[in-house]
């Protein structure tokens, strides 16, 4: 009796397994292609491209523009950094010029170039020329530390996507109960 109550309780439930019927609402296992878009066309995401630039920039001012493929502002740079070493070496000549006259007039002799100038005159021409050559090599530094920090903005924004879907836009309306200007703006995402 109990072997027959055995094969009841196992053959029941298998037989509840027979009546099952497929699903017909299962998923197909069919490959979709779908279409990249101009977005995935782009270049992979590297995260050390900004400290590559950066370093690239650093090493040789405008290598890292080149990296991130922005010619146009290597001359800028150069021009930049020549400008303040150029007048720093016209300051620093003429610093000279003044601190030899003015050492010459402290030994008692007046034959130096400026004739007719005071000797206190001469030192606040000093002090002017060293100040211009101060600020003049800060430039030159400014123009090289502006180029790293650029090279390192520009290879981070690049990465960054600039799709025609995503806009920014102001936003200007006349207020027509109390004729005030009212402003904002926009930003606009299109799905396509």
């Amino acid at each position: 009796m109990k072997s027959k109550l055995l094969y009841i309780l196992v053959l029941i439930p298998a037989f509840s397994l027979f009546a099952q019927t497929t699903d017909s609402l299962s998923v197909k296992n069919d490959r979709v292609l779908v279409a990249r878009d101009s977005l995935s066309a782009k270049e992979a995401y590297n995260p050390l491209a900004p400290s590559t630039a950066a370093f690239y920039s650093a090493v040789l001012p405008g290598l890292g523009q080149a990296y991130n493929k922005k010619y146009w502002k290597i001359p800028i740079i150069y021009a930049g950094m020549a400008t303040g070493i150029y007048f720093y070496l016209e300051n620093d000549k003429d610093y000279d010029r003044f601190r030899d006259a003015y050492k010459r007039r402290l030994a008692g002799f007046d034959d130096d170039e400026f004739q007719g100038i005071s000797t206190d005159r001469l030192i606040d021409a000093q002090k002017s020329a060293q100040k211009n050559k101060d600020i003049s090599i800060i430039v030159a530094l400014a123009f090289y530390l502006v180029n790293i920090v650029d090279a390192n903005v520009d290879a981070h924004l690049r990465q960054f996507n600039v799709s025609d879907n995503l806009s920014l836009q102001p936003n200007f309306e006349m207020n027509p109960i109390n004729a005030q200007a009212n402003y904002g703006l926009s930003l606009k995402y299109n799905l396509k």
